[in-house]
C-alpha cells in the first residue's frame, strides 16, 4: 500500500478518483449501492422463503417440486427487462430458490 501524500488524499486513493469532488461523489454513490445491495439480498431471501412454501404445497399435493413452464415465464420476464444478463440473473435466482435441477 502506498503512503498518502498531500497530492493524493486517502479518499481519492481509496476511490480511484483524481479529485476530492469526484471522490465525494463516488463515496456517496457507493454508500447508496451498499444500501441497495442489502435490500436486494433481503428480497432474495424473502423470495427463497416464498418459493419454499410454494414447493412444499406443490409436493404435498402430489405435484412436482419444479414447474418448468413457470420457470420459463420468469426467464422470459427477466430477459425482456434486462437483456441477456437478465437470463443469467434469473437462472441464479431460480437456483437459489429451488436448488439445482
Amino acid at each position: 500500500m502506498t503512503a498518502t501524500t498531500p497530492t493524493t488524499p486517502a479518499s481519492t486513493e481509496k476511490t480511484g478518483a483524481r479529485t476530492e469532488e469526484a471522490a465525494d461523489v463516488i463515496t456517496g454513490a457507493r454508500e447508496r449501492i451498499d444500501a441497495l445491495d442489502d435490500r436486494i439480498i433481503g428480497l432474495v431471501q424473502e423470495r427463497m422463503a416464498i418459493s419454499a412454501v410454494i414447493q412444499d404445497a406443490r409436493i404435498t399435493s402430489g405435484g412436482r417440486r419444479v414447474n418448468l413452464s413457470r420457470e420459463m415465464e420468469i426467464l422470459t420476464h427477466y430477459s425482456e427487462a434486462l437483456g441477456k444478463p437478465g437470463t443469467s440473473l434469473a437462472m441464479t435466482l431460480l437456483e437459489l430458490c429451488r436448488g439445482r435441477i
